[in-house]
């Protein structure tokens, strides 16, 4: 059933991007056409939609709290790791150095401790990598376009290719994106396992700041294109690498970059997933590709395909009007 329902996810995202007043409008024309097309309204609909919106409702807020569940699981066992390994160190030290002082005073001395040990490691680290936060990428970086077939493609030279994830693979993160969210991979090459503490992650609707607490961030600059900051999310994955996803506002674009001091991606060469399109039924095919051909356009500064229509019509009333003159004539 899920499958089937996301199955016209992309042409209903496609006319809902098109209603500049939201949803309302959005429902009013689907609320039109039943008028128009059918004779729904002569029997019980005020039933049969409440049915529907409330079964879907039950749905979302099932899924909501399932997601809230497994986030209180996760913190427990965090705080349950943690608390055993404190109390680890806590019998270490009291095995090496019997004194008389307080639990307050016992968690601070460790605390102290620890700190100070987690420091010069990261100071270690850092001289190692040349006073910057140490990372590494293991994957194989993305590669410049150094030549195009097509005539059409010249100023795609010199961009860089996108990776599996129509993203790009660079020197200290690697990117990937759907036309909703950008998911980024910051592997962090420590001898040590890092902290939430250790970090500096700041994500802001024009902006994105990481790295390590003391060092040069990794990541400080404009995103390619706002996020709904509310939506997006960072999490700190096997103690090594920080994963964080930022969602979209213009979900009908693709990014040539993470921020704007990255190189550029051609966007042309991304592939949107052709096993998902070939799935889609005519009229639904036809208006993606129309909307995926309108995105190449603009970006090569050409008209959209609606343009190139009225620049026909255009051209052909010219010709059945030979005797006006539009020499003076300026056409937006």
């Amino acid at each position: 059933m899920a499958g089937q329902e996301e199955h016209y996810d992309n042409i209903l995202l496609a006319m809902a991007q098109k209603h500049t007043g939201g949803m309302p409008d959005f429902l009013r024309t689907f609320a039109g056409f039943l008028r128009r097309r059918s004779d729904f309204y002569t029997g019980d609909w005020e039933k049969l939609i409440m049915d529907i919106l409330r079964k879907e409702a039950d749905i979302a807020m099932a899924e909501h709290k399932e997601k809230l569940r497994k986030q209180e699981e996760q913190r427990k066992q965090k705080e349950e790791k943690e608390r055993k390994e404190r109390e680890a160190r806590q019998k270490e030290m009291s095995q090496s150095k019997i004194c008389d002082i307080t639990d307050e005073e016992a968690a601070q001395i460790i605390k102290e401790e620890e700190d100070k040990k987690r420091q010069k490691l990261l100071e270690e680290a850092a001289a190692a990598a040349g006073g910057a936060a140490p990372v590494v990428v293991d994957e194989e970086k993305s590669k410049p376009i150094d030549k195009v077939e097509d005539e059409t493609e010249k100023s795609e030279v010199g961009k860089l290719l996108p990776n599996a994830g129509n993203g790009c693979t660079l020197d200290k993160y690697m990117w990937t994106q759907t036309l909703g969210e950008v998911e980024l991979k910051i592997p962090f090459a420590v001898s040590f396992n890092l902290r939430a503490r250790d970090l500096v992650v700041d994500i802001q609707k024009k902006t994105l700041k990481v790295g390590l607490k003391g060092h040069d961030p990794i990541i400080n600059g404009q995103l390619c294109a706002e996020i709904k900051v509310e939506d997006s999310l960072w999490v700190l994955q096997d103690s090594k690498t920080v994963l964080i996803t930022l969602e979209k506002v213009n979900k009908m674009n693709w990014w040539d970059r993470l921020v704007m001091t990255d190189p550029p991606i051609s966007t042309r060469k991304i592939n949107p997933e052709p096993s998902k399109l070939s799935d889609l039924e005519g009229e639904t095919r036809s208006l993606v590709e129309k909307m995926m051909y309108d995105q190449r356009q603009k970006e090569m500064g050409l008209p959209t395909s609606d343009e190139k229509k009225k620049m026909e019509i255009l051209e052909q009333f010219k010709k059945q009007h030979p005797e006006l003159d539009f020499s003076k004539c300026k056409f937006n």
